[in-house]
């Protein structure tokens, strides 16, 4: 099992910038896919960024391509969002995610991700 603790959320106005981070704690000696996705009010959850284990695979929704980065530091078992000119859209609340694989899986559903954090919410203001 591994158990992740999102923190960063907060109040944004739109063209802002928020850092969110995942701290990942139990079985973190074994090898594991993370990322990052969002539920807005009344939507579905929905993939904004994943990285492979090693870090050189990197995956980004459309809607979020050249405005978030996400990374991995696996030596402190974290993972980061830096999320740049934000918009209104961009409100939602944002989960950290973590499967048991070295590579995302696009054929699985939340492409191979298995444990999840609470969330954090990001609110966007126009």
């Amino acid at each position: 099992q591994v158990q992740l603790v999102e923190s960063g959320g907060g109040l944004v106005q739109a063209g802002g910038s928020l850092r969110l981070s995942c701290a990942a704690s139990g079985r973190t000696s074994s090898r594991y896919i993370m990322g990052w996705f969002r539920q807005a009010p009344g939507k579905e959850r929905e993939f904004v960024a994943g990285i492979s284990w090693s870090g050189s695979r990197i995956y980004y929704a459309e809607s979020v391509k050249g405005r978030f980065t996400i990374s991995r530091d696996n030596a402190k078992n974290t993972v980061s969002l830096q999320m740049n000119s934000l918009k209104p859209e961009d409100t939602a609340v944002y989960y950290c995610a973590a499967g048991d694989h070295l590579e995302l899986d696009f054929n699985s559903p939340y492409y191979g991700m298995n444990y999840w954090g609470k969330g954090t919410l990001v609110t966007v203001s126009s």
